[in-house]
């Protein structure tokens, strides 16, 4: 499971597709409605918010935005209710960097138009949940 804190943006169509399953089943283990994952490293900054579905919701909500840019049609009703205003999740830079070459890696092999599109990039967005901290990689990360 990746749940990616940069920006959807950046993922190609395989990546944002299985961002979106990923998601759908981080938010199951969060309902405590299925058997595996529980103890997923990727769910801790979920889990230690105050409300970690409506954290969640608020990522698919991102995710599904994006899709609807690209012209794909996931369907809406599987995202929960959400808040207007919810605290952003602090990600360091250090894990935003680490994600973003990561992502290069995969798109080299799989997308190389991607690849060659986003190489050169410098300032990293994040998804909207989250805001950038100083550090290093996350705690959490394998």
């Amino acid at each position: 499971m990746r749940l990616w804190s940069i920006h959807p943006k950046y993922l190609d169509c395989k990546g944002l597709v299985a961002l979106w399953r990923e998601s759908l089943l981080a938010k199951k283990v969060l309902q405590d409605r299925t058997r595996g994952y529980k103890n997923h490293p990727q769910l801790i900054r979920f889990r230690r918010q105050s409300s970690p579905l409506t954290s969640i919701n608020i990522y698919l909500k991102e995710i599904l935005k994006e899709a609807k840019n690209r012209g794909y049609s996931f369907d809406i009703k599987k995202t929960g209710p959400t808040m207007k205003r919810i605290n952003k999740i602090p990600v360091t830079c250090g894990q935003i960097k680490f994600e973003f070459t990561h992502l290069l890696k995969k798109l080299k092999k799989r997308d190389r138009a991607s690849w060659r599109l986003l190489k050169s990039t410098c300032r990293i967005k994040t998804h909207p949940l989250f805001k950038k901290v100083p550090g290093k990689i996350e705690e959490w990360e394998k």
